[in-house]
C-alpha cells in the first residue's frame, strides 16, 4: 500500500525463508549478500566481542542500513513479543500495529493470554496511535489498559473498526466513513481480518482508497496458502494431476485459521485432502493436531525435516495416535509427496504445513520465494 502510494519502503521481517537476505528490503530491493555481510560486519566491530545474539546483530544491522539510505517509511515486524524484543529500541514511531494473540513462544512470553498480551503490548508508546486485530477479551482487556497509561490512542477490530467480506470485494468501515476494496489477493478467509488491519493501518498514515486498493490486490507473501507450480516437487505432483500448496502455519492459531480455507479447497474441487505435517519440537503438537480435527476427512503425513529444532516424526505419529488420528510417517519432504500421492483416489490436494523451516525446504526447490 505504501509503495502504491508513491512512498519508498524499507521492510524488516523475520525469520526467513530460504535467503537470510530476505530479512532486508531496502527502499523496495532485498539487500545483497554483500551489503548484508559488511553491516554485521560493522556490528560486530562495534560490539567489541560482547555478547549479543543474532538476532540483535540482524536488527542493528538492518536499522544501520535503513539509517543509511533514504526512504519515506519503515516497516519494522517484532521478532518475539514486543516488551523486550530487539526492534523494540525505537521510542516514537509513527504507528504500532499488533496481530491477533494466540499461545505461541509460551517458554518466553508466558503460559497466559494475559501474560503474552502484555509482552506484545510493549510496542505501544506514549501518545502514539496503534491498531490491533480483534482480540480475545482477555487480551483486549490488557491493551486497552497499557494503551490507557501510555495515553497511546487505540483503535481495535470489531470495535474501532469492522471489515466485511462481500463476494470479490472487501467493505471497512471506521468512524471516517466506508470503504469498499477490492478482496486481498492472498488466498484464505483470514486474510480478509489481515487486510482489514492493514487498511486501518494505512488510513491513519494517511493513505487513499487508490493505493490501498492497489495494495490489496499487489500484495505477495510467499508459504501463505501458496499454490506450487514449479520445482522437482510439482514434477512429481503434476504428472498425477494433483494440487500442491503451501502454508507456513506453525502454531494451533495459524493452523485454525487455514483450516476453513482447505475445507472449501477440497468442496470446490472434490479431490480428498492430503496434509503433510512438520512441526519444530518447542510447538505444541497435542494442540495443532487437535485443531487439524477441523479438516476430517483427511489424510496425514507427518515427516521428518532438516531443521536442528525439528520434531521427530516418530513423536509426532505418537502424538496423532494419541489423539485418535490415522497417521503415516515419511522420512524427508520429498518421500511424503511421494506417500501422499500413492492413492487409489482422485488426484489429491496435498498441503504442506507446521514450520516456516519446512516452507523454506520446500521453496528452496520452487525459487524465488519474494521478488527481488
Amino acid at each position: 500500500m505504501a509503495e502504491a502510494a508513491g512512498l519508498r519502503v524499507h521492510v524488516y521481517t523475520s525469520p526467513h525463508l530460504v535467503q537470510f537476505r530476505e530479512r532486508v528490503r531496502l527502499a523496495g530491493s532485498l539487500v545483497t549478500e554483500g551489503e548484508l555481510t559488511g553491516l554485521l560486519e560493522r556490528v560486530e566491530r562495534r560490539n567489541e566481542g560482547k555478547p549479543i545474539t543474532q538476532f540483535e546483530a540482524t536488527t542493528a544491522a538492518a536499522l544501520l542500513a535503513f539509517s543509511e539510505v533514504p526512504a519515506d517509511l519503515c516497516l519494522v515486524e517484532v521478532g518475539l513479543g514486543g516488551r523486550f524484543d530487539a526492534t523494540n529500541v525505537i521510542d516514537r514511531p509513527a504507528l504500532s500495529v499488533i496481530t491477533p494473540v494466540a499461545h505461541d513462544h509460551c517458554e518466553f512470553l508466558g503460559n497466559t493470554i494475559p501474560e503474552i498480551a502484555f509482552e506484545k503490548a510493549g510496542v505501544i508508546k506514549a501518545g502514539v496511535p496503534t491498531v490491533s486485530a480483534a482480540q480475545d477479551s482477555l487480551a483486549r482487556d490488557v491493551m486497552e489498559q497499557v494503551a490507557w497509561h501510555a495515553g497511546a490512542p487505540l483503535e481495535i477490530a470489531g470495535r474501532d473498526f469492522f471489515i466485511e467480506s462481500q463476494g470479490g470485494e472487501i467493505e471497512f468501515r471506521d468512524g471516517r466513513g466506508v470503504l469498499r476494496l477490492p478482496g486481498p489477493v492472498l488466498p484464505g478467509a483470514h486474510q480478509v481480518a489481515n487486510a482489514g488491519v492493514a487498511v486501518a493501518a494505512a488510513r491513519l498514515l494517511g493513505f487513499s482508497q487508490a493505493p490501498i486498493a492497489q495494495g490489496l490486490q499487489n500484495a505477495v507473501w510467499p508459504a501463505r496458502l501458496q499454490r506450487i507450480t514449479e520445482g522437482p516437487l510439482w514434477d512429481l505432483v503434476k504428472a498425477g494431476g494433483a494440487q500442491l500448496w503451501l502454508d507456513g502455519a506453525h502454531n494451533p492459531h495459524a493452523i485454525a485459521a487455514i483450516v476453513p480455507t482447505l475445507n472449501r479447497l477440497r468442496a470446490e474441487s472434490g479431490r480428498p485432502l492430503h496434509i503433510v505435517l512438520g512441526l519444530l519440537a518447542s510447538k505444541d503438537a497435542p494442540k495443532v493436531l487437535e485443531n487439524l480435527r477441523g479438516l476430517q476427512p483427511f489424510r496425514l503425513i507427518v515427516t521428518d525435516f532438516s531443521a536442528p529444532s525439528a520434531a521427530k516424526a516418530d513423536s509426532l505419529a505418537a502424538s496423532a495416535q494419541g489423539a485418535g488420528l490415522a497417521v503415516e510417517t515419511a522420512r524427508s519432504l520429498t518421500a511424503a509427496v511421494e506417500m501422499a500421492l500413492r492413492t487409489v483416489e482422485p488426484a489429491p490436494i496435498i498441503v504442506v504445513c507446521g514450520s516456516l523451516y519446512l516452507a523454506g525446504e520446500l521453496l528452496r526447490m520452487a525459487p524465488p520465494a519474494w521478488p527481488a
